[in-house]
């Protein structure tokens, strides 16, 4: 996610080799692919990392997540953006960034 503070900006992306997030300032935010989703009952949160865990794994949304990295890795991205794990949605400051900087995205 992007946000302005002394005006620099960052962002959180998935690696779409690992599925980790990894958090990228100004200049160095690399390529991304971006996946454009409808919200499910089971999306994977901020809160939640990516990881092998059976909680996690039997989520949709995990399923969602991983196939996005294997698409956009085949595509020569190694980084993706998703709105539901990429942004902390707990912090009503990062939301309301987020949602006012997602035209620049």
């Amino acid at each position: 996610m992007r946000k302005a503070v002394s005006s620099i900006l960052s962002m959180r992306l998935l690696n779409t080799a690992t599925s980790r997030l990894e958090e990228f300032f100004d200049k160095d935010i690399p390529k991304y692919a971006i996946l454009s989703h409808r919200w499910g009952k089971e999306e994977v949160s901020f809160q939640e990392p990516i990881s092998e865990s059976e909680t996690v794994k039997s989520k949709a949304g995990y399923t969602k997540i991983k196939n996005f990295c294997a698409l956009a890795k085949r595509d020569g991205y190694n980084h993706g953006w998703v709105d539901t794990c990429s942004i902390d949605k707990s912090s009503g400051v990062e939301l309301s960034e987020a949602i006012n900087s997602m035209f620049r995205w």
